[in-house]
């Protein structure tokens, strides 16, 4: 490499523009410590009648575990995560034991409203003693209504106030994130709430011939208060595979800090491989650093059936979501088709 490359690659590798150029290009997979601290422990939440997606847990004050998960009707197959989703609560004595659910929290409204035919994509935290239900509606069953909102309740068994509209909309027509907003995953850092989302454009989405339309990246907004208003860096996105081949890019981010560090947990969309998770640091959490591996497909784990003609994504692990204990990773959840009833549920692993 000359210096005016090297010159050019360090700008935008500051820039945060390089993740993971280096590791693709040279076609080598990089594993980080996390994948290998897996333990897989099996399926949870398997519910007759029902495809299960989107577990978030969190430790109560009461010694169990909450689990806040998305659940739809079979009949809907798996495209009913966008037309017909709910949100579930459930609990169990601790994460390796059986869980019991306690029902739906929060469900698609009906015509007129900003969540009338989803909710979906649901990730629970607490914040000044108040817990925080961050989640994804739509008002027609499409990708283009996609929302953040927050639900927000004094106990994790509520009741939940329900939020009147959302609390992040996309950006203006041929913005970078135009099309939605969604995937929330919201931090407290330096007396501010950072809300990470989701988003890409309408006319990259449209016009897009591959099998995996649009491009997916992440951007970052701030609020005094976490049921916002929140206002949008400046300099988004914050993360963006765009530049990289094969419409590289990730979904489904969970971000958490620990040793002076943020930790972002990710579902893989083409810099390894669609089956993968991906792990990425930063200091700022505005840079972060080139990814690795975080967790493999699911045959690495475990052995399972062949893959029934209906389930598209069977094999593969996706919403990663950590129960973290004492600030720290104690258990991966995920979400992964098949399963008894041949849908979709959670997959647990311990971090040990």
């Amino acid at each position: 490499m000359n210096r005016k490359d090297f010159l050019q690659y360090s700008s935008l590798l500051a820039a945060g523009l390089l993740l993971g150029e280096s590791v693709t290009g040279a076609g080598r997979e990089k594993a980080t410590a996390f994948s290998k601290r897996l333990q897989p422990v099996g399926r949870r939440l398997e519910l007759e009648g029902y495809y299960v997606w989107c577990n978030s847990p969190f430790y109560g004050p009461d010694g169990k575990v909450h689990v806040f998960f998305s659940r739809w009707k079979a009949e809907k197959k798996m495209g009913g995560w966008i037309k017909g989703s709910e949100i579930a609560h459930a609990v169990a004595e601790h994460p390796e034991a059986p869980f019991t659910v306690l029902g739906t929290i929060l469900e698609p409204r009906g015509e007129g409203y900003w969540d009338a035919t989803t909710c979906h994509n649901p990730f629970i935290t607490q914040f000044n003693n108040r817990y925080y239900l961050y989640f994804m509606g739509n008002s027609n069953g499409k990708t283009n209504t996609k929302r953040i909102g927050v639900a927000v309740a004094d106990s994790l068994y509520g009741p939940w106030k329900r939020p009147d509209a959302p609390l992040l909309l996309p950006g203006e027509t041929g913005a970078w994130d135009d099309h939605c907003t969604t995937n929330p995953a919201v931090i407290a850092r330096e007396g501010k709430y950072w809300l990470y989302y989701k988003s890409w454009n309408t006319h990259d989405y449209e016009t897009a011939a591959g099998p995996v339309r649009g491009n997916r990246k992440y951007g970052l907004a701030f609020a005094n208060n976490p049921e916002g208003p929140f206002t949008k860096y400046e300099h988004n996105p914050v993360i963006d595979f765009s530049h990289m081949p094969g419409n590289a890019q990730l979904e489904d981010a969970f971000v958490w800090q620990q040793q002076q560090k943020l930790h972002m947990l990710c579902r893989d969309m083409g810099i390894y491989d669609h089956e993968y998770g991906l792990l990425m640091d930063s200091r700022d959490g505005l840079h972060w650093n080139k990814p690795g591996i975080a967790y493999y497909n699911a045959d690495k784990y475990i052995q399972q059936p062949p893959a029934p003609s209906h389930l598209k994504k069977y094999g593969r692990f996706e919403r990663p979501q950590l129960l973290l204990k004492e600030g720290k990773p104690a258990y991966l959840f995920t979400a992964s088709q098949g399963g008894q009833y041949m849908t979709s549920s959670s997959f647990l692993f311990k971090v040990v």
